[in-house]
């Protein structure tokens, strides 16, 4: 089996765990994700927040957007671009300015929205099925993220339940890893 079976094997894996998980056990932890972020330097000090927005079994995003527009933080989300595998983030200020985009992913509209230079973003909340204690990840499989963060100079974090987090993955050069992970027990 070959590294990159070795991935998909782990994704389809993690993702049949999460569906499985309960709607009130999934409230449960959303909740504690929440307070632990919130209670995080990183959260406090960014003016500007990148973010993408969940869907289906994925840990529920929406409560994070409203707080920060509540805290007055300016809220971005990424806008795959496929030709070119690449994202860019849009600020934006209601729920209106969001469509299904690619791969069904709801993304921002650019006609509706402001374009982000990556520099301006004081910190992006990395989506990822499966996190290692040192922040690389095993995301969906696009490598858009790892693109992104190249050369993004700013504060990276995931959000996740402690059991996405796994001893050891197989990582390859391109793999860039989040600085900090938040699960719901720890911060």
């Amino acid at each position: 089996m070959t590294e990159k079976e070795d991935k998909q094997v782990l994704r389809q894996k993690m993702i049949s765990f999460l569906k499985k998980i309960s709607l009130e056990e999934k409230a449960v932890i959303e909740k504690k994700l929440e307070k632990n972020i919130f209670d995080s330097q990183e959260w406090k000090a960014a003016e500007r927040v990148g973010v993408t927005l969940s869907q289906g079994f994925e840990w529920n995003t929406l409560g994070i957007i409203e707080r920060a527009w509540r805290e007055g933080k300016k809220v971005c989300a990424p806008k795959c671009i496929p030709q070119h595998k690449a994202m860019v983030f849009y600020d934006f200020t209601k729920l209106e300015q969001l469509e299904k985009g690619f791969h069904h992913l709801i993304e921002p509209k650019p006609h509706e929205t402001k374009e982000v230079n990556k520099t301006d973003i004081d910190l992006v909340l990395v989506p990822g099925l499966i996190f290692d204690r040192t922040g690389y990840r095993i995301g969906f499989g696009g490598g858009y993220y790892d693109r992104f963060l190249k050369d993004f100079p700013n504060q990276t974090m995931a959000l996740i339940y402690s059991k996405q987090v796994l001893s050891g993955l197989p990582i390859e050069s391109f793999d860039i890893p989040v600085q900090k992970i938040i699960t719901e027990i720890n911060s």
